[in-house]
Formats: C-alpha cells, sequence, structure tokens
C-alpha cells in the first residue's frame, strides 16, 4: 500500500467520532452565490478576516450586523466566485489582501508563496502551494489554533476535489497528498457546498466503504436541516475521499471492474486521474 492508503487506515476510522464537526467558534460560513461559503475568522477584538469573498454584499452584511470592521482578505486563487468582492471591500475598509502572486487579481497588497507565514488574528498560518484547480491555488494552514485549521479553496473538497481547470492530475495529486498529510483532527475549511453530489460519486466509486456509506447518510440529514456539512476534517477525508485513496486496492478493484484502470497494477497517481476523469462526466 502506498503513502494516502496507509494514512487512511485504522487510526483514521477510529479518530472519526462524529460526521458533523463542531470546527471553530471564531470561524463563520457567510453564504453567497448558489453554494460558496466565505469563511469569515472573528479576531476576537472587533476585527475580522475573511477568505474568498467572491461577493462583498454578504460580507457587509455580516460585518455590519455583528459591528466587525474588516482587518484582511485571504484569497486562495484567481476565479472570479473567490475574489469578486475584493475591490468593494477593500474600498470601504481599507483591509489589506493576501493572495497568490497572480496579476489577474486586483487588489493584492502581499503576495504569497509556498513556505511564507503569516499572521492573522492572533494566528500562525503556515502558506502552502497546491495547484491542480488552477496553478497559482495556495492554501492556508494554521497548527495555531486548536484543533489546526485549512482553508483550502477548491483544491480539496468535502468527499470531493477541484476540476482541474489549468494544473495537470499529477500536480493535484501531489497537492491533494500534501494536504491529507496535516494532523488527522484538521478542520477542513472549502469554499463549496458540493457534499452531496461529492458523497454520491464516492459511493459509486467505493460501494463497499461503510464508513463512506454513514457520512452519506449524516450529510443528507444535516442538508435537510439547512445546515452546512463543513467544515470536514482530515481523518474523515482520508477515510471517505476517493481522491485521496488512490492507492486501496479495493477502490482500484472497483475502477478495473468499470475499465478505468488497466488490469495490471497501478499508480495512485493513475487511479487518481481516472476518478477525476470519471467524476467529470459523472
Amino acid at each position: 500500500m502506498g503513502e494516502m492508503a496507509e494514512m487512511a487506515g485504522t487510526a483514521d476510522f477510529e479518530a472519526i467520532a462524529d460526521f458533523e464537526v463542531a470546527g471553530h467558534a471564531a470561524v463563520t460560513p457567510i453564504p453567497a452565490f448558489s453554494d460558496n461559503y466565505i469563511w469569515l475568522l472573528d479576531h476576537g477584538d472587533g476585527a475580522a478576516t475573511v477568505v474568498d469573498p467572491g461577493d462583498a454584499v454578504p460580507v457587509e452584511d455580516y460585518l455590519d450586523r455583528h459591528g466587525l470592521h474588516l482587518h484582511s482578505i485571504l484569497i486562495t486563487h484567481h476565479h472570479f466566485d473567490h475574489t469578486g468582492g475584493i475591490a468593494a471591500l477593500k474600498k470601504r475598509f481599507g483591509c489589506r489582501v493576501y493572495g497568490p502572486a497572480n496579476p489577474s487579481i486586483e487588489g493584492i497588497d502581499e503576495t504569497l508563496a509556498d513556505g511564507d507565514q503569516l499572521r492573522i488574528g492572533g494566528h500562525y498560518f503556515d502558506v502552502l502551494a497546491v495547484p491542480g484547480h488552477t496553478l497559482d491555488h495556495i492554501a492556508y494552514f494554521s497548527a495555531s489554533t486548536a484543533p489546526p485549521l485549512l482553508f483550502c479553496g477548491d483544491t480539496l473538497f468535502a468527499a470531493g476535489c477541484g476540476r482541474l481547470f489549468e494544473g495537470t492530475a499529477a500536480q493535484m495529486h501531489r497537492s491533494l497528498a500534501r494536504l491529507a498529510a496535516l494532523p488527522a483532527d484538521t478542520a477542513v475549511y472549502c469554499t463549496h457546498e458540493y457534499t452531496l453530489a461529492n458523497l454520491s460519486f464516492a459511493r459509486a466509486a467505493d460501494p463497499e466503504n461503510a464508513v463512506l456509506a454513514a457520512r452519506e447518510e449524516q450529510a443528507r440529514a444535516t442538508r435537510a436541516a439547512e445546515r452546512p456539512t463543513l467544515p470536514s476534517t482530515i481523518a474523515i477525508e482520508r477515510a471517505t475521499n476517493p481522491f485521496l485513496r488512490g492507492d486501496d486496492e479495493q477502490l482500484q478493484h472497483r475502477l478495473r471492474e468499470l475499465g478505468r484502470i488497466p488490469a495490471e497494477q497501478v499508480e495512485a497517481e493513475s487511479a487518481f486521474a481516472a476518478l477525476r476523469g470519471w467524476k467529470d462526466e459523472f
């Protein structure tokens, strides 16, 4: 078994007490568009940071209702549904904007690259380059919170991963492996409510996974109650996300049954590419 399969072992299954993760009291989802979440980090002193504000209006509404001032903005990549609110928010609040070194993103004050660190709201964040969905994609990981937290944009989703709009399958596979290696209790804050659709695909790809079946059942109940299915955790994703389990023998057997990989043994990266191609047409 390879790196990812080893990480999806017994310890991860035992670590999952409940798929409905409490998350951090200081982190709040602000719904936007049809399925985006703009994550807000409350600094606790009247200031706040938001992640990927594609729309300024819901952010302004939340800040006004809670008497908060916008201190800063974190951007993960250049897509408009993650950047569209920068100009209006910056004009009103004079906030500082951090993001990848992509000149197409207007309003960035400080560009960030892999290995950089910044201090936001009393927490230190490590910047991780995670290309695949886009070439400029970065994620923000903080080990200074309890539990650790990850703002991962459109790279890792609950039970899924982003489409390959610019990067290659090899790049995305490496990026996901990097995120999967984070501490098991890391809270995963991605930016779309894609969980039910992702779980439907995951169940088709991995129908014998009992933990995955239980996760889907709980996620459907959560959405029926009109609650977010996020955040997730790295432990939950290791156990149930097919895109993190390319080395899993059961998953590869399923892909062979469907003729999506050859009969001989394949590398995890090839299994990932087959899964991503299948999901694109699912």
